[in-house]
């Protein structure tokens, strides 16, 4: 029995340093939770996600470590992006979805036990992928901390296709912010820089 329980505990102790556990098992829970709640039928509608900064959030000069910042959001789009069913519809289609670009600027720190949100909404969409904005708003004062721009890429079918089965109709894109035209420059540039150091084709579809 001893000898099971030393098993079982070391495995439990080598699953928790080779895999970030609590990552996984927070995601769940909140894909779980997003399930239950309302659904959200327009989708560019605004979305709040609550957090708190904890003593693991922490980084040597006690405010939310700067990777923490990107964890949260991950969290918040995943409530998000449940609720407004563009998973569901991307399930339905057989196709997924992975991060092709993030920008974060950071304007204020959040300190120990500072509550603050993550609003998080969708901006428009290409032939290739979604822009999201996500705030993190200070409760205390309202003040936004951090702003996020992400790159949604859609795998396997194409952003109208989804929002196409989400809506049962075809849906324009809303138009483009000021600040994503000149985030789509800078990233197209930067791809155009890399591809020319590397050698590679203008053609090939690696970013």
């Amino acid at each position: 029995m001893m000898l099971f329980l030393a098993i079982a505990l070391g495995l439990i102790a080598a699953i928790f340093s080779l895999l970030d556990v609590w990552y996984f098992i927070r995601g769940a829970l909140v894909v779980l939770k997003a399930r239950i709640q309302p659904v959200v039928k327009d989708l560019l509608k605004e979305h709040s996600y609550s957090g708190i900064v904890l003593p693991h959030d922490l980084d040597f000069l006690f405010h939310m470590n700067n990777s923490r910042y990107l964890r949260e959001a991950d969290f918040a789009r995943f409530a998000h992006f449940t609720r407004s069913g563009l998973f569901q519809a991307m399930h339905s289609l057989g196709s997924s979805m992975v991060m092709a670009g993030c920008t974060i600027r950071y304007r204020r720190s959040l300190r120990l036990w500072e509550t603050f949100e993550i609003r998080t909404r969708l901006l428009c969409w290409d032939d290739k992928a979604f822009y999201v904005e996500q705030k993190f708003v200070a409760l205390k004062d309202d003040f936004v901390s951090a702003v996020l721009m992400s790159r949604q890429h859609v795998i396997g079918n194409s952003p109208d296709k989804v929002v196409q089965s989400m809506c049962k109709r075809k849906v324009e894109s809303p138009e483009y912010p000021e600040e994503v035209v000149h985030w789509i420059k800078y990233n197209d540039s930067s791809s155009q820089q890399l591809r020319a150091e590397s050698g590679v084709s203008n053609n090939s579809k690696d970013e």
